[in-house]
Protein backbone atom coordinates (compact mmCIF):
# COMPACT_ATOMS: atom_id res chain seq x y z
CA UNK A 1 0.00 0.00 0.00
CA UNK A 2 1.00 3.61 -0.79
CA UNK A 3 1.15 5.73 2.26
CA UNK A 4 3.78 8.43 1.81
CA UNK A 5 1.84 11.01 0.86
CA UNK A 6 -0.20 12.94 3.62
CA UNK A 7 -4.38 12.51 3.86
CA UNK A 8 -4.65 16.20 2.95
CA UNK A 9 -2.57 15.69 -0.24
CA UNK A 10 -5.16 12.53 -1.32
CA UNK A 11 -8.21 13.75 -0.73
CA UNK A 12 -7.80 17.71 -0.47
CA UNK A 13 -9.45 18.01 2.53
CA UNK A 14 -7.53 20.48 4.77
CA UNK A 15 -8.51 19.56 8.20
CA UNK A 16 -6.66 21.70 11.27
CA UNK A 17 -6.13 19.61 14.36
CA UNK A 18 -5.42 20.30 17.67
CA UNK A 19 -3.30 18.37 19.76
CA UNK A 20 -2.77 18.46 23.94
CA UNK A 21 0.51 16.77 24.93
CA UNK A 22 0.79 16.31 28.53
CA UNK A 23 4.28 15.57 29.38
CA UNK A 24 5.61 16.96 26.34
CA UNK A 25 9.08 16.09 27.39
CA UNK A 26 10.77 15.61 23.57
CA UNK A 27 13.42 12.84 25.13
CA UNK A 28 11.76 10.41 22.63
CA UNK A 29 12.17 12.07 19.65
CA UNK A 30 9.31 13.54 17.42
CA UNK A 31 5.40 13.40 18.88
CA UNK A 32 3.00 11.63 16.40
CA UNK A 33 1.37 14.65 15.26
CA UNK A 34 5.04 16.37 13.80
CA UNK A 35 4.56 15.99 10.29
CA UNK A 36 1.36 17.83 10.81
CA UNK A 37 2.75 20.37 13.26
CA UNK A 38 5.31 21.20 10.27
CA UNK A 39 2.77 21.10 7.80
CA UNK A 40 0.98 24.00 9.54
CA UNK A 41 -2.20 21.60 9.66
CA UNK A 42 -1.66 21.07 13.89
CA UNK A 43 -2.02 23.33 16.72
CA UNK A 44 -0.22 21.99 19.81
CA UNK A 45 -1.07 22.92 23.39
CA UNK A 46 1.15 21.45 25.72
CA UNK A 47 2.21 20.78 29.20
CA UNK A 48 6.16 20.13 30.61
CA UNK A 49 6.48 21.14 34.11
CA UNK A 50 9.98 19.86 33.63
CA UNK A 51 11.77 23.47 33.46
CA UNK A 52 14.83 22.14 31.79
CA UNK A 53 12.65 20.36 29.02
CA UNK A 54 10.36 23.49 28.82
CA UNK A 55 13.08 25.30 28.04
CA UNK A 56 14.20 22.98 25.14
CA UNK A 57 10.59 23.00 24.23
CA UNK A 58 9.89 26.78 24.17
CA UNK A 59 13.45 27.08 22.13
CA UNK A 60 12.36 25.28 19.17
CA UNK A 61 8.50 25.88 19.06
CA UNK A 62 6.70 27.23 15.65
CA UNK A 63 3.83 29.60 15.77
CA UNK A 64 1.16 27.23 16.29
CA UNK A 65 2.74 25.71 19.51
CA UNK A 66 2.16 26.84 23.66
CA UNK A 67 3.75 25.07 26.00
CA UNK A 68 2.51 25.65 29.32
CA UNK A 69 4.78 24.64 32.99
CA UNK A 70 1.68 22.60 34.89
CA UNK A 71 1.58 19.49 36.12
CA UNK A 72 -1.68 17.84 34.75
CA UNK A 73 -3.59 15.70 37.06
CA UNK A 74 -6.85 16.47 39.19
CA UNK A 75 -6.52 19.75 40.56
CA UNK A 76 -5.11 18.79 44.07
CA UNK A 77 -1.68 18.95 45.38
CA UNK A 78 0.53 15.95 44.65
CA UNK A 79 3.82 14.81 45.41
CA UNK A 80 6.21 14.46 42.58
CA UNK A 81 8.84 11.90 42.79
CA UNK A 82 11.97 12.95 41.44
CA UNK A 83 13.93 10.07 39.75
CA UNK A 84 17.30 9.46 39.24
CA UNK A 85 15.96 8.68 35.39
CA UNK A 86 14.04 11.79 33.93
CA UNK A 87 11.57 9.80 32.11
CA UNK A 88 10.93 8.16 35.43
CA UNK A 89 9.77 10.79 37.41
CA UNK A 90 6.47 10.79 38.32
CA UNK A 91 3.45 11.32 40.71
CA UNK A 92 3.79 7.75 41.97
CA UNK A 93 5.94 6.04 44.04
CA UNK A 94 8.54 3.77 42.22
CA UNK A 95 7.53 -0.08 43.49
CA UNK A 96 10.58 -1.33 44.26
CA UNK A 97 9.05 -4.94 43.82
CA UNK A 98 8.52 -4.59 40.46
CA UNK A 99 11.19 -2.69 39.36
CA UNK A 100 13.79 -5.25 40.98
CA UNK A 101 13.11 -7.83 38.57
CA UNK A 102 14.73 -5.77 35.82
CA UNK A 103 18.22 -4.51 35.21
CA UNK A 104 18.85 -1.16 35.35
CA UNK A 105 15.24 0.05 36.53
CA UNK A 106 16.36 -0.38 40.95
CA UNK A 107 19.05 2.56 39.47
CA UNK A 108 16.51 4.16 37.17
CA UNK A 109 13.80 4.58 39.89
CA UNK A 110 15.73 5.69 42.70
CA UNK A 111 13.98 8.80 44.33
CA UNK A 112 16.48 11.59 44.40
CA UNK A 113 13.92 14.69 45.81
CA UNK A 114 10.24 15.00 46.53
CA UNK A 115 8.86 18.05 45.83
CA UNK A 116 5.11 18.97 46.55
CA UNK A 117 3.20 20.49 43.10
CA UNK A 118 0.03 21.54 42.47
CA UNK A 119 -1.86 20.11 39.58
CA UNK A 120 -4.47 21.58 37.28
CA UNK A 121 -7.38 19.56 35.69
CA UNK A 122 -7.50 19.73 32.04
CA UNK A 123 -10.68 20.35 31.92
CA UNK A 124 -9.78 23.91 33.64
CA UNK A 125 -7.31 24.99 31.09
CA UNK A 126 -9.28 27.22 28.31
CA UNK A 127 -6.61 26.77 25.98
CA UNK A 128 -7.22 22.98 25.66
CA UNK A 129 -10.80 23.63 24.81
CA UNK A 130 -11.68 22.04 21.09
CA UNK A 131 -9.16 19.18 21.39
CA UNK A 132 -9.25 16.64 18.62
CA UNK A 133 -5.95 14.61 19.95
CA UNK A 134 -4.68 13.79 23.25
CA UNK A 135 -1.79 12.67 24.10
CA UNK A 136 -0.64 11.73 27.82
CA UNK A 137 2.61 10.28 29.31
CA UNK A 138 3.39 11.06 32.60
CA UNK A 139 4.52 8.18 33.96
CA UNK A 140 1.34 6.03 35.76
CA UNK A 141 -1.09 8.98 36.31
CA UNK A 142 -2.47 8.95 33.23
CA UNK A 143 -5.63 7.64 34.48
CA UNK A 144 -6.16 10.43 36.76
CA UNK A 145 -5.80 13.30 34.06
CA UNK A 146 -8.69 11.36 32.18
CA UNK A 147 -10.87 11.29 35.20
CA UNK A 148 -10.68 14.82 35.07
CA UNK A 149 -10.94 15.80 31.26
CA UNK A 150 -14.02 14.40 30.48
CA UNK A 151 -15.43 17.47 28.62
CA UNK A 152 -11.99 17.11 26.74
CA UNK A 153 -12.91 13.58 25.96
CA UNK A 154 -16.04 14.40 24.99
CA UNK A 155 -14.64 16.76 21.85
CA UNK A 156 -11.59 14.49 21.22
CA UNK A 157 -11.70 11.53 18.65
CA UNK A 158 -7.96 10.04 18.98
CA UNK A 159 -6.10 9.57 22.44
CA UNK A 160 -2.52 8.09 22.82
CA UNK A 161 -1.95 7.10 26.44
CA UNK A 162 1.14 5.52 27.59
CA UNK A 163 -0.78 2.41 29.39
CA UNK A 164 1.54 -0.44 31.97
CA UNK A 165 1.35 -4.14 32.26
CA UNK A 166 3.00 -3.87 35.88
CA UNK A 167 2.74 -1.81 38.37
CA UNK A 168 5.95 0.59 38.11
CA UNK A 169 4.59 2.48 40.48
CA UNK A 170 2.62 1.63 43.65
CA UNK A 171 -0.97 1.59 43.46
CA UNK A 172 -0.47 2.42 39.63
CA UNK A 173 -3.33 1.56 37.74
CA UNK A 174 -3.00 -0.75 34.39
CA UNK A 175 -3.53 -1.27 30.79
CA UNK A 176 -6.95 -2.62 31.73
CA UNK A 177 -8.23 0.02 33.76
CA UNK A 178 -7.43 2.29 31.24
CA UNK A 179 -9.28 0.47 28.74
CA UNK A 180 -12.34 0.28 30.67
CA UNK A 181 -12.03 4.42 31.39
CA UNK A 182 -12.33 4.67 27.82
CA UNK A 183 -14.41 2.24 26.50
CA UNK A 184 -16.76 4.04 28.91
CA UNK A 185 -16.56 7.16 27.10
CA UNK A 186 -17.34 6.15 23.91
CA UNK A 187 -13.24 5.38 22.54
CA UNK A 188 -12.13 1.96 21.63
CA UNK A 189 -8.84 0.33 21.66
CA UNK A 190 -7.13 0.35 18.19
CA UNK A 191 -3.48 -0.52 19.05
CA UNK A 192 -0.33 -0.34 20.58
CA UNK A 193 2.19 1.90 18.84
CA UNK A 194 4.73 0.99 20.17
CA UNK A 195 5.20 -1.84 22.35
CA UNK A 196 7.84 -2.33 24.99
CA UNK A 197 9.50 -5.26 26.85
CA UNK A 198 12.39 -6.53 28.72
CA UNK A 199 14.14 -8.97 29.73
CA UNK A 200 13.66 -10.06 33.11
CA UNK A 201 16.37 -10.74 35.65
CA UNK A 202 18.80 -12.38 35.95
CA UNK A 203 18.76 -13.13 32.19
CA UNK A 204 20.92 -10.94 30.38
CA UNK A 205 20.51 -10.60 26.91
CA UNK A 206 23.17 -8.91 24.69
CA UNK A 207 25.06 -7.30 27.78
CA UNK A 208 21.94 -4.96 27.42
CA UNK A 209 19.62 -3.50 30.54
CA UNK A 210 17.73 -1.97 27.94
CA UNK A 211 17.21 -5.52 25.74
CA UNK A 212 13.84 -6.35 24.68
CA UNK A 213 12.72 -10.01 25.66
CA UNK A 214 9.48 -11.78 27.19
CA UNK A 215 8.02 -9.14 29.19
CA UNK A 216 6.05 -6.64 27.77
CA UNK A 217 6.39 -3.51 30.55
CA UNK A 218 4.51 -0.68 28.60
CA UNK A 219 3.03 0.74 25.44
CA UNK A 220 1.60 3.75 24.05
CA UNK A 221 -2.42 2.88 23.93
CA UNK A 222 -4.12 4.49 20.76
CA UNK A 223 -7.59 4.49 21.55
CA UNK A 224 -10.50 5.87 18.53
CA UNK A 225 -13.92 6.29 18.74
CA UNK A 226 -15.93 3.67 18.46
CA UNK A 227 -16.40 3.30 14.67
CA UNK A 228 -19.26 0.41 15.47
CA UNK A 229 -21.06 3.77 16.17
CA UNK A 230 -20.70 6.36 13.51
CA UNK A 231 -23.68 7.67 14.04
CA UNK A 232 -21.83 9.43 17.08
CA UNK A 233 -19.28 11.37 15.24
CA UNK A 234 -20.48 14.69 12.61
CA UNK A 235 -18.72 15.36 9.79
CA UNK A 236 -16.02 16.88 10.59
CA UNK A 237 -14.97 14.28 13.59
CA UNK A 238 -14.73 11.68 10.81
CA UNK A 239 -12.69 13.62 8.60
CA UNK A 240 -10.73 14.75 11.70
CA UNK A 241 -10.01 11.19 13.02
CA UNK A 242 -9.00 9.97 9.65
CA UNK A 243 -6.35 12.46 9.38
CA UNK A 244 -5.05 11.76 12.31
CA UNK A 245 -4.77 7.88 11.82
CA UNK A 246 -3.57 8.13 8.32
CA UNK A 247 -0.68 11.01 9.37
CA UNK A 248 -0.12 9.52 12.73
CA UNK A 249 0.11 6.46 12.90
CA UNK A 250 -0.84 5.16 9.24
CA UNK A 251 -3.95 3.39 10.11
CA UNK A 252 -5.06 3.36 6.44
CA UNK A 253 -8.04 0.74 6.94
CA UNK A 254 -9.79 2.51 9.30
CA UNK A 255 -9.55 6.14 7.96
CA UNK A 256 -11.14 4.24 4.82
CA UNK A 257 -14.09 3.11 7.08
CA UNK A 258 -14.35 6.64 7.67
CA UNK A 259 -14.48 8.06 4.49
CA UNK A 260 -17.23 5.57 3.48
CA UNK A 261 -19.62 6.82 6.24
CA UNK A 262 -18.37 10.67 4.85
CA UNK A 263 -19.24 10.22 1.44
CA UNK A 264 -22.78 8.16 2.68
CA UNK A 265 -23.86 11.08 4.25
CA UNK A 266 -22.50 14.04 1.84
CA UNK A 267 -22.72 11.53 -1.46
CA UNK A 268 -19.23 12.18 -1.78
CA UNK A 269 -16.40 9.71 -3.67
CA UNK A 270 -13.58 10.52 -1.01
CA UNK A 271 -13.30 6.82 -0.06
CA UNK A 272 -12.79 5.49 -3.74
CA UNK A 273 -10.46 8.18 -4.15
CA UNK A 274 -8.60 7.28 -0.98
CA UNK A 275 -8.68 3.92 -1.49
CA UNK A 276 -6.60 4.20 -5.30
CA UNK A 277 -4.70 6.37 -3.72
CA UNK A 278 -3.42 4.01 -0.75
CA UNK A 279 -3.65 0.84 -3.46
CA UNK A 280 -1.17 2.37 -5.81
CA UNK A 281 2.19 1.48 -5.93
CA UNK A 282 5.35 3.14 -3.90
Amino acid sequence: MARGHSFRAITGQDIRIKAIDIGANPIDGDPPYAALLRDGQAEVVGFEPDAAALATLNSAKGPHERYFPHAVGDGERHMLRVCQAPGMTSLLEPDPTTLGLFHGFPDWGRVLDRVEVATVRLDDVAETAGADLLKLDIQGAELMVLRHATARLAEAVVVQAEVEFLPLYRDQPLFGDVDRFMRDHGFAFHRFYPENSRVMSPLMVGGSPYAGFSQLLWADAIFIRDVTKPEALNDRQLLTMATILHDCYGSVDVALRLLVEHDRRAGGTLAGDYLAAISGPG
